[in-house]
């Protein structure tokens, strides 16, 4: 029978870290993985335009040795090879690592922890820049991770991660990005002592709009006493006075996401009961927290399209929703187009804006339902 696995979330009274708890090794999760970023010309964009910034502010050059870590199909390392500036990518999935591997980009297929980090010293391979994209949620063993970086660093070298927001997935009700992929949920505060437990200071952030509300942190030594910035001292403070330090803040969260389920659904059926066809754009993992909680299937979305290949004659876990190219869109004439990775919401109603020639018209159900014009 087809697998299922609880998804509860778990909050620590003490550092207020939230997690899930683990019901599938990174092995099974990560070895063979399904997401290439660079299908994504929004998150191409995003990325060169960080690697710009990084030149610039770390005075990176030829000298220099930039680490990433869960570094994919190479869509960010190879902004910085174009500089003349060493690149080294950690990526689990050898499937996705191939892809980085055919572009010149250096790449080690292997997880990242302490033992990894002992490695890459060993090879001289210390970064003056140490670079996490949407992997601090991914990992387990979180203290593992954070202490390889520690190791990895040079005395100098800088540390940026990029991460979703926890305030931000709970203020814009955002409970679909909860799934077994990502262990943990980080706020500042949370994020923050996990790093000085292992000797790592975070010196500055940034809010970013990417993957519905990121978090950049900036980090290094704790020995080096870097000032904290402005921005740094007012988000503590915004978290602070939003209650994120208080379990109260937490338990609300639930009614929300309720509410959301209430809403998706009665727009469904009510299109339906006018005899409207609907299909989906994307199969992202938070499609399905979403569709299967609920309890959405082919009998509301015919199908879906996504412009990964390896994704294209599939089925959607659990709701068993057919995923086609997004050739079948014209093909079918659906008379709404639900899409499921919202974060992508203007790209994609852009990219495939031709839907309006039929009279079609895109849907999204977080952080409400909304019908986009």
């Amino acid at each position: 029978m087809e697998p299922f696995y609880p998804l509860c979330l778990y909050l620590c009274h003490k550092c207020h870290l939230v997690q899930v708890e683990e019901v599938q090794s990174p092995a099974h999760i990560f070895t063979d993985y399904a997401y290439f970023s660079s299908y994504s010309q929004t998150w191409l964009e995003h990325s060169k335009k960080y690697a710009e910034m990084a030149i610039d502010r770390f005075k990176l050059t030829s000298a220099s040795q930039v680490v990433e870590l869960a570094s994919n199909d190479g869509y960010l390392l190879q902004y910085f090879k174009e500089k003349g500036i060493p690149v080294l990518g950690v990526e689990p999935a050898a499937n996705v690592a191939v892809k980085a591997l055919n572009k010149g980009i250096p790449t080690e297929v292997k997880f990242f922890g302490v033992q990894t980090a002992i490695e890459l010293c060993e090879d001289n391979k210390q970064a003056d820049l140490l670079i996490g994209n949407n992997v601090l949620a991914h990992v387990p063993d979180i203290n593992d991770f954070v202490a390889g970086m520690k190791r990895a660093l040079k005395p100098k070298g800088v540390i940026t991660m990029e991460f979703p927001h926890l305030y931000q997935l709970m203020t814009h009700n955002q409970f679909d990005t909860i799934y077994h992929e990502h262990f943990s949920y980080f706020s500042l505060h949370a994020v923050s002592g996990i790093f000085l437990h292992h000797g790592l200071e975070i010196f500055d952030c940034e809010e970013l709009p990417t993957h519905g509300g990121s978090l950049r942190i900036y980090a290094t030594h704790k020995e080096l006493k870097k000032q904290m910035s402005q921005r740094l001292l007012d988000l503590n403070k915004k978290e602070e006075t939003a209650g994120m330090k208080n379990k109260e803040y937490y338990f609300s969260f639930k009614e929300k996401v309720h509410k959301t389920k209430r809403s998706a659904l009665d727009f469904l059926i009510k299109a339906k009961n006018q005899g409207k066809k609907i299909a989906g754009f994307g199969a992202p993992a938070k499609g399905n927290t979403f569709l299967n909680f609920c309890g959405i299937r082919s009998d509301f979305i015919d199908f879906t399209v996504d412009d990964t290949p390896a994704k294209q004659g599939r089925f959607l876990p659990g709701t068993h929703i057919p995923i086609k190219a997004a050739h079948a869109l014209k093909e079918e004439k659906p008379d709404y187009v639900v899409i499921l990775p919202w974060n992508f919401k203007d790209e994609i109603a852009k990219k495939h804006s031709y839907i309006k020639d039929w009279g079609a018209k895109f849907v999204v159900f977080i952080p409400e339902t909304k019908i986009l014009e």
